[in-house]
């Protein structure tokens, strides 16, 4: 880092994890990756790649938007040319679904500032992954792993849940990083569920957790008021007096499937 003058970016969410016997962590709770491409989003000076090199993963695709870090890693694809892809791209506008082979999986210590919208995006397309392994700040780790009647439980939540079985595997203290966050992080891994909504019913959920927890202190009545919320709540035998912080996973997928039906002219 110091040869290549590379030190963290605010701008960039940057908060480096070198220490090897984590990032080695994190590589091993990503599970068996032989013959798997692995994708790996913001690496950085190469900390995890380093471990993720270690596995019998087929390729790696690290893909790094800050061109400070691509001499660092070109360094380390020296070792392993064949294996090691780097791409300088910002991941935000990368369909990674298309990089290598399938099986595919994601293993990320996420840019702070853009981990939330890198993971939407991917639920989005969850069919494409076998899993996902990803490291976010820990209040952002327990709001995708929240449960209704929680403070965490939201929007994130019911979307993260929609998609995938989502847990906790690993906790990480703010000072293992360079330099430190303000808080500690943690990894989830979220594990696609093997039947995945249509590109239109995950729409429909994104608009029926966004108008009802846009407004989250009010009844579901009045939150969900634009998107026909009474039809809606009557046809889903749901008290439009609850709030959603009450509503079940599987609630929201009631809402979002008549939403879509109504709005397809099916219901």
């Amino acid at each position: 880092m110091e040869q290549h003058g590379l030190s963290p970016r605010k701008s960039l969410g940057q908060h480096f994890l070198l220490d090897p016997s984590i990032v080695a962590r994190i590589a091993q709770l990503a599970g068996q990756l032989d013959g798997v491409t692995v994708i790996e989003v913001g690496p950085g000076p190469g900390g995890l790649t380093r471990a993720l090199l270690q596995t019998e993963a087929a390729q790696i695709f690290a893909v790094e938007i800050d061109a400070r870090a691509i001499p660092i890693l070109e360094d380390l694809k020296t070792h392993d040319p064949d294996r090691l892809h780097i791409i300088q791209a910002d991941a935000l506008r990368q369909d990674m679904a298309t990089f290598g082979s399938a099986p595919r999986q994601l293993v990320a210590n996420l840019p702070y500032n853009v981990g939330t919208k890198l993971m939407v995006n991917w639920l989005a397309q969850a069919a494409m992954w076998r899993r996902m392994t990803l490291m976010f700040q820990r209040e952002v780790a327990d709001r995708i792993c929240a449960q209704p009647g929680t403070a965490a439980y939201g929007r994130l939540s019911v979307l993260a849940q929609f998609c995938a079985s989502c847990s906790i595997v690993m906790h990480v203290p703010a000072g293992a990083f360079t330099p430190p966050p303000k808080i500690d992080s943690a990894v989830v891994d979220i594990r696609p569920h093997a039947e995945q909504p249509s590109a239109s019913l995950f729409r429909a959920m994104g608009r029926v957790t966004a108008a009802a927890f846009g407004q989250r202190r009010k009844m579901l009545r009045s939150a969900l008021k634009t998107l026909h919320g009474e039809t809606l709540l009557d046809r889903a035998d749901i008290d439009p007096s609850r709030r959603a912080e009450t509503l079940s996973v599987a609630e929201f997928t009631q809402l979002a499937t008549l939403l879509c039906d109504m709005e397809s002219g099916a219901a």
